[in-house]
């Protein structure tokens, strides 16, 4: 079933704008409309209650509305975007998916799905069939290794969504595939908001008019995709006066990015988010727009620091994982790896304990050394990590993508002279590798498992 939410803004909100896409404004009644259309079409196709049903889209208004309708009949969904498409096979033979909508080909076009012989499916689809509740499978980005099917109970997820908040004009910049899209999508249209569809290409440039041109209030983002922008100051050239929020998430934010983003965006309030795919999204406060020191948690979320790591147990947990053990301890909680200081009751992340850098023994998180990395001019993407050496058993490396080509030998000099007094010895890059594209993946996230892969040579 859907969401009372759901109902109630399909009627409230009948003439509003619910979805913006490819320039065209649909109300929520048209998206009611299409929720009741794609729910005779899932009949007419013959899919039942409990079944799982892939769709390939963005945020347009047939995506929203396919998820909907597949919640009022039961199924469990995988949302693809476009950018998956090289994983889309595999992804579906884990998942086993039983049906697939390609909603970014004319038509919507759809097909049942052969399945090998082999293992029944997972018990944990058994046990939401049975409850006879929608549910959702999301994959992780593999920004660090493959990626994780999260199983989540969907109808519990969109019920966190009942309380009222205020509608704003949403850039839909992160993809209906993470659980930050989604929750950006959930968000909106329950508060009676409008989504604006980033469709396409999602340049500094593109985001830009789009926020111009639908008088965007608030941006979900990335910090990589912030730093883009910074480099490119491409909103110099664009009216961006609508802008009264950022929010970013899904990595750490480098100190340099966010204090020349506060400089650059002196009346937007920029503000820290912080969840996982196998939590959900959580309440967030920052401090202020220039701080990163943030307070974690809200409703139906419990935190604890062990040992320096966030452990959290929440009420919107998902399941278990399709393709990997239970990270669940016996008591709920999830270890998120991520290390944190703590300040009262508030905490600033420093980063994975798996991507940890151990040189001689001295700890180095990547962030503290990007965030140097980053203050260089000409310096678009960076990202540190840590190189086998027989002495220290590691030494810090980054792989830098550069605004224009600089010689190497000569830039890792400037790299080190201009790290030194900023880092302690020990965190200053030894080892230097230029990437020629970019080193985040579609989801704007660094792709920390590539650096660390990265080929040998260089300076």
């Amino acid at each position: 079933m859907t969401p009372s939410w759901l109902d109630y803004q399909l009627s409230v909100s009948a003439a509003h704008a619910a979805v913006v896409h490819a320039g065209t404004a649909w109300t929520y009644a048209q998206l009611g409309r299409s929720i009741e259309l794609w729910q005779r079409r899932l009949a007419g196709h013959g899919i039942s209650r409990g079944e799982l049903v892939a769709f390939v889209g963005d945020h347009s208004p047939s995506t929203c509305a396919l998820l909907f309708a597949l919640t009022r009949n039961g199924n469990v969904c995988v949302p693809f975007s476009r950018a998956a498409a090289p994983r889309l096979a595999e992804h579906c033979r884990i998942a086993a998916v039983d049906s697939l909508f390609e909603l970014d080909r004319e038509g919507a076009p759809w097909r049942r799905l052969e399945k090998p012989a082999g293992p029944a499916p997972h018990p944990l689809l058994a046990t939401l069939r049975a409850t006879g509740r929608a549910g959702l499978v999301l994959f992780s980005s593999g920004s660090t290794g493959a990626s994780k099917a999260s199983l989540l109970d969907l109808e519990r997820l969109m019920g966190r969504f009942a309380e009222p908040r205020r509608p704003f004009v949403t850039l839909g910049f992160l993809l209906v595939d993470h659980i930050g899209g989604l929750n950006t999508l959930l968000s909106v249209l329950s508060s009676g908001g409008c989504l604006v569809s980033a469709a396409g290409e999602r340049s500094p440039e593109a985001v830009c008019a789009a926020i111009e041109r639908h008088r965007v209030q608030l941006l979900p983002t990335t910090p990589t995709f912030l730093r883009m922008l910074l480099i490119s100051q491409a909103f110099r050239s664009y009216d961006l006066s609508s802008l009264e929020l950022i929010t970013y998430g899904t990595e750490p934010m480098p100190e340099s990015t966010l204090r020349e983003l506060h400089e650059s965006f002196p009346a937007v309030r920029l503000k820290q988010t912080y969840g996982l795919t196998e939590l959900g999204i959580l309440s967030t406060r920052s401090a202020d727009s220039g701080s990163l020191w943030v307070q974690v948690g809200g409703a139906g979320y419990e935190t604890k620091i062990v040992d320096g790591v966030l452990w959290i147990r929440s009420q919107t947990a998902m399941l278990g994982y399709l393709n990997a053990p239970s990270p669940f301890d016996r008591d709920g909680w999830f270890n998120t790896q991520d290390a944190v200081e703590v300040k009262g009751d508030q905490l600033r992340i420093l980063g994975r304990t798996s991507e940890l850098i151990n040189v001689g023994g001295e700890k180095v998180y990547p962030a503290q050394v990007e965030c140097v990395l980053l203050e260089l001019p000409n310096v678009l993407e960076a990202t540190a990590w840590g190189k086998p050496s027989p002495v220290t058993g590691q030494v810090v490396a980054a792989t830098l993508r550069l605004a224009v080509p600089e010689e190497r030998t000569a830039l890792l000099a400037r790299l080190q002279e201009h790290c030194r007094g900023r880092l302690p010895a020990y965190q200053v890059p030894v080892f230097l590798e230029l990437a020629g594209a970019p080193v985040h993946n579609e989801r704007f996230k660094k792709i920390r498992a590539q650096a660390a892969a990265a080929p040998a040579g260089g300076a």
